[in-house]
């Protein structure tokens, strides 16, 4: 095979293989790229099945607990929107992108998460202000590259509102159309929501999931178009994944007002809690890592989250580590479909179903992900086109960490750590 020198790597955030299974003769441009190249129908994400720990494992080969993204969000039991892992230096694995540099490659992402700060040169970071003293360009600034964020917002801004869909998809799109047509990058990284937000507010199989869908197959259609007027499009592989699936929701399990009541944390009236816990729920959504300090009634703890109505499963921390969650907590709770977690601590009842009218409030959603990723229908896919790559080919399964190695082949980069996944065969010509 030869090496060929552009890479775009597109993520159509909580896109599943029924996605693509179910829906492929409506999608023009995914459908060609499925039938000139290679499908990996299912892929089995990592735990927790979360965005941030997802992209990271894509870009790594790494589970959460080796390259540390275990959660979106970090562990602030004492702010009601804790920051979330946005910064680079939160990783202790290698990723594709400071590969590509480090051997003289040039990088572009946009959205991508946990690339804030990083070395990529032209990089549209992920991140928002949830400090009452700082605004959306101030810490886009600092966490992107400055003056091509700058360049980008004065040429595009107009099309976003805020961080609302689908506008911001519209952006992100015109903003890498513009950088592979005019900057030709080798490694291209993008990461759409549109669908994922939609998901969560009206639910997975919903009209407004099918056409965001819809309007994601005309991105992917732009970023290809893209490579063609750069010239790039004969040597360019692409990459079209998802991260993770949705499951759809009615109830909420609030675990810290259990805790509360119990006297193993101190609420606050805003639904946080004082840093003196001693044991904590930190949500994953489908899923919920549980902490402890200084407590040693595990054997009681376990049992009255077991009693709780839509507990599926509780792995010990031995097990949690074994799937790559996070090796620091306790417990690792899974729920059933149709529920999900919260961290609110001062709740009327530990289960509540979710009121309709709050849709769209935070912690308040139609679908979620999270889960177990052997959740049965709860796979997600990735599809590869491209000049070093096989043609009208499937592959039964991969898992996500199988990712990363198969892009360092296709830009002819190679990992120095033992990496978790292993090169997809059958994807690349030989």
């Amino acid at each position: 095979m030869s090496t060929n020198q552009h890479m775009v790597i597109i993520s159509l955030d909580s896109m599943g293989f029924r996605d693509i299974n179910e829906h492929q003769n409506e999608l023009p441009t995914l459908n060609k790229l499925v039938n000139g190249g290679t499908w990996v129908k299912s892929v089995t994400g990592i735990y927790p099945t979360l965005t941030y720990p997802s992209h990271t494992t894509i870009i790594t080969g790494q589970y959460p607990s080796v390259h540390g993204i275990v959660n979106n969000t970090k562990i602030q039991p004492e702010r009601r929107s804790p920051d979330w892992y946005w910064y680079q230096g939160d990783v202790r694995s290698t990723t594709l992108y400071d590969l590509a540099r480090q051997k003289g490659l040039t990088t572009a992402s946009f959205l991508w998460p946990v690339t804030a700060g990083s070395k990529i040169n032209y990089n549209l970071a992920e991140i928002f202000p949830n400090r009452i003293w700082t605004n959306q360009v101030l810490v886009s600034l600092r966490a992107s590259s400055p003056l091509f964020l700058l360049k980008m917002n004065h040429k595009y801004g107009k099309l976003r509102n805020g961080i609302k869909q689908p506008q911001l998809d519209e952006f992100i799109t015109a903003c890498a159309v513009d950088t592979i047509e005019n900057k030709k990058p080798n490694l291209t990284m993008v990461h759409l929501v549109d669908m994922d937000s939609m998901r969560h507010r009206y639910g997975v199989r919903s009209k407004e999931a099918m056409e965001a869908l819809h309007r994601l197959d005309n991105h992917v259609s732009q970023l290809v178009e893209a490579t063609k007027k750069a010239g790039t499009f004969s040597d360019t592989n692409f990459v079209i994944l998802g991260d993770h699936y949705q499951i759809n929701v009615d109830k909420m399990i609030h675990l810290n007002t259990l805790f509360a009541r119990k006297g193993w944390l101190t609420t606050r009236k805003n639904q946080t809690f004082e840093y003196n816990w001693s044991v904590m729920a930190k949500s994953c959504d489908g899923s919920t890592y549980i902490y402890t300090r200084n407590f040693k009634h595990l054997d009681e703890l376990k049992e009255r989250i077991a009693r709780v109505e839509g507990i599926e499963h509780i792995y010990t921390q031995d097990e949690a580590i074994k799937r790559g969650a996070d090796p620091a907590c306790t417990f690792m709770i899974e729920a059933k479909a149709g529920y999900y977690f919260t961290d609110e601590s001062n709740r009327p009842t530990i289960v509540e179903q979710v009121d309709p009218d709050t849709l769209g409030e935070p912690d308040r959603y139609c679908g979620v992900h999270g889960y177990d990723p052997d959740k049965p229908g709860y796979q997600t896919t990735i599809l590869f086109n491209g000049p070093a790559v096989n043609e009208g080919k499937t592959i039964e399964k991969a898992d996500l960490v199988d990712e990363a190695p198969t892009f360092a082949k296709l830009l002819g980069l190679e990992f120095k750590e033992k990496l978790a996944g292993h090169l997809i065969e059958g994807v690349l010509k030989q």
